[in-house]
């Protein structure tokens, strides 16, 4: 078992498309990147390829690549997963936290969530997407950007087996004979 911590911060700003979660939001600010700026999933990115020891979203899909010019971050969490596997781990839960003045992230949530979880191929019980306010104090208090933190725990594919086949396997309860 294995954890991970992701940050991600971006500016509001006028003509872009606000993306949250993989989910568009009607406001009248988006988020400014390279590709479509959902600090959500950037920061599930980092969390992920951290506990993973992977270094961070940057190292994967720097912003000077144009292959990754306006991508869906719905995408890189995609490949992040396969990289994950490609180190024998899947991932455990991850807990992530929206932070924003405005819009109001509630009513999206749920998407957000079901998003993420198809994503990354597993159950929407292994994810938690909550949303908060700094009530009106710094940048995010000021409307001028809208941050993301979020923390993942993975696990060997082995360590955490849920292959209930036979008795005393990795990560089942002692069967009865």
């Amino acid at each position: 078992m294995r954890i991970g911590t992701g940050y991600d911060v971006h500016r509001l700003v006028e003509g872009r498309k606000l993306i949250i979660g993989g989910v568009e939001i009607e406001h009248d600010k988006g988020l400014e990147g390279h590709s479509d700026a959902d600090v959500l999933l950037h920061a599930i990115c980092d969390a992920l390829l951290g506990a993973a020891g992977l270094d961070d979203i940057g190292a994967h899909f720097p912003d000077t690549d144009d292959r990754y010019k306006g991508i869906s971050s719905i995408r890189l969490l995609e490949e992040v997963r396969e990289k994950l596997l490609e180190k024998g781990y899947v991932v455990g839960n991850v807990d992530a936290t929206v932070i924003a003045q405005a819009p109001k992230m509630r009513p999206f949530i749920p998407e957000m969530k079901e998003n993420v979880a198809a994503a990354l191929k597993c159950d929407p019980d292994m994810i938690n997407i909550k949303a908060t306010t700094e009530e009106h104090l710094g940048f995010t208090g000021r409307k001028e950007g809208i941050s993301a933190q979020a923390v993942a725990l993975i696990e060997g594919i082995y360590e955490g087996s849920s292959d209930v086949s036979s008795p005393g396997c990795a990560g089942c309860p002692r069967q009865k004979q």
